[in-house]
């Protein structure tokens, strides 16, 4: 192999790239801010240093690299279990096809900004609401991988996101506080839904059921959790199976706001 083959361009070439490029951006944007962004990057420099060595005529190096690689790509699919599943809702998603749910992955294809219908306000300020009286709640937000399989769970609904709406949803003595509540744009679709929980062993033996049940989701899909702890109060934010901090009610609107604007 020359050192400088592939100087020469075609067309196919330049596809292959725009393609290659396209399924990186994707697989970026499911690890990102998760541990497994690590992972990710460690295996672009090896497979970049496995290109190098392949272009100087490195044989040893080239083909420790290479048996590595080939081996190795049975391991990734465990490693990445979640994120290949979430990549497969992605790609399987029939939001996928539409302008707007294809256009919102990158800016320069976007004509005008995208409004976010869902208020964000209202579900916050009744989290909060929620934490001062102790009152447990778990709701969550569809981005673009279909619910579906779990809303059937539950009790179906359609009913306009209000604060009044969501504090009553889940006040205690309530039939319908049991489970999770489903938000899709700016309606509550489903009620009393039952979510798979996670079995990661790394959650804080403080969290329960509620907590892992927003992990799971979260692991499984790209939807966004809000969990209100019936013991302390506190308001947590899942993404990606992980919770994310932030310091002031403000900082979770605009988190919600930037991650539902993605």
């Amino acid at each position: 192999m020359e050192l400088f083959d592939f100087v020469d361009f075609q067309i196919i070439d330049i596809v292959d790239i725009v393609l290659v490029a396209f399924l990186l951006y994707y697989v970026y944007k499911l690890v990102k801010g998760t541990v497994a962004i690590n992972i990710f990057l460690g295996i672009v420099i090896i497979y970049l240093i496995y290109l190098l060595t392949e272009a100087l005529d490195m044989r040893v190096l080239s083909n420790i690299f290479g048996k590595f690689i080939g081996v190795g790509f049975f391991a990734l699919i465990v490693v990445f279990q979640q994120e290949i599943r979430k990549f497969l809702l992605l790609v399987g998603s029939t939001n996928l096809t539409t302008k707007k749910g294809f256009t919102r992955h990158f800016k320069f294809l976007r004509s005008e900004q995208f409004s976010i219908n869902t208020d964000i306000d209202a579900i916050v300020s009744a989290c909060e609401k929620m934490g001062k009286s102790f009152t447990g709640a778990l709701l969550v937000i569809e981005r673009n991988n279909s619910l579906d399989f779990v809303k059937n769970t539950g009790d179906k609904m359609n009913i306009e996101v209000t604060q009044p709406i969501i504090e009553s949803i889940f006040y205690k003595n309530s039939p319908l506080h049991d489970g999770a509540a489903i938000i899709e744009d700016n309606h509550i679709v489903a009620t009393r839904v039952i979510l798979p929980v996670s079995n990661e062993r790394n959650i804080p033996l403080r969290f329960g059921l509620r907590h892992r049940a927003a992990v799971g989701i979260t692991e499984k899909t790209d939807a966004l959790a809000l969990v209100v702890s019936e013991e302390t109060g506190q308001i947590s934010y899942v993404k990606n199976g992980e919770f994310v901090l932030f310091d002031h009610i403000e900082d979770l609107k605009k988190l919600i706001e930037r991650d539902l604007s993605l």
